[in-house]
């Protein structure tokens, strides 16, 4: 009986209680945030010990901010974003990485007229971002010896494929090769997207955890690293039963857009999520300061930490 009573004493104790973190997406929950939705469904951060409050957010620029004064324990943001917050006195590092390749692509009709990077010359280009999107269209153009000079930029507000669909604009900047592509499948007006780490921009992070170095719970974070390197493993041995479980959590989510985005994602998923690739950080911030857009080059350790290697 002595020997029930501690078990018992044991699992009653605060030491199983579950840590509390919170986590601001990047946007409203789509299938990028798969691991993360997984990890929660399948028990692992449970098992981790963790119970994670998974929070969209009301402007997609705020997580970092949020981050960075302390509001929240994580954030997925995007490493050229990084580069740029952390060059302007954020306190914020890469912890961890999500999808370990670029999303964004140029894209345009399939039947239009733009067939190579070569024929952007006196189109009309949209984009959302200002900044790091306008760095990635010079390189690209910068290739066939043209400039921004060269073509038409028109700001279209985050309405990516419909601006392309109606002839308001040649080209866009900014799409998401998962989600605009299969959007335009599902209208009947094919797109194609120019890959632009193929396009002379060095491979990135696409999206990325980012945590505040000062105040960060490194040992809390190792763990919910491991949570969704679990759910990783198991969405690319079973993707089916995956998008299932996945699409199960809200009606939303459940549509043609979100299913045939599902399968464009999931294999780009980082498998090892806290390892770093060092030379990739570096390279991304002297593409950077060469381009202007930053006027001093951090090292690598004031932007990225392999928390397993702390």
């Amino acid at each position: 009986m002595k020997h029930l009573t501690l078990i018992f004493a044991l699992l009653a104790s605060p030491a199983m209680a579950q840590d509390k973190m919170t986590l601001i997406l990047d946007w409203f929950i789509n299938p990028d945030h798969g691991p993360i939705i997984l990890a929660e469904e399948l028990g692992y951060f449970k098992e981790a010990g963790l119970e994670v409050e998974v929070i969209a957010p009301a402007d997609p620029s705020d997580p970092p901010k949020m981050v960075a004064a302390g509001q929240a324990d994580l954030a997925i943001s995007y490493q050229p974003q990084l580069h740029m917050q952390i060059e302007n006195g954020l306190p914020l590092r890469r912890v961890g990485t999500l999808v370990a390749t670029p999303l964004n692509c140029l894209l345009v009709l399939e039947d239009g007229p733009i067939k190579s990077t070569a024929d952007l010359k006196g189109r009309k280009v949209g984009f959302s971002v200002a900044g790091v999107e306008e760095v990635l269209l010079s390189t690209i153009l910068a290739q066939h010896g043209h400039s921004l000079s060269d073509i038409e930029l028109v700001s279209v507000n985050w309405s990516l494929s419909p601006s392309l669909m109606s002839g308001q604009v040649d080209a866009v900047i900014g799409a998401y090769r998962n989600f605009e592509l299969n959007q335009m499948e599902i209208e009947g007006v094919p797109g194609r997207c120019f890959y632009i780490e193929e396009e002379g921009v060095p491979a990135y992070d696409e999206l990325i955890y980012v945590a505040n170095p000062d105040s960060m719970d490194a040992e809390m974070i190792r763990r919910f690293l491991h949570a969704t390197e679990r759910a990783t493993q198991y969405i690319m041995n079973h993707p089916q039963d995956s998008w299932e479980i996945f699409a199960g959590t809200s009606p939303e989510l459940q549509d043609e857009l979100n299913e045939k985005a599902w399968v464009d994602t999931f294999p780009r998923f980082a498998t090892r999520p806290a390892a770093l690739d060092h030379a990739r950080y570096k390279r991304f911030e002297q593409f950077l300061l060469d381009a202007g857009m930053i006027s001093d080059a951090t090292p690598v350790s004031g932007l990225a930490m392999d928390l397993n290697a702390e």
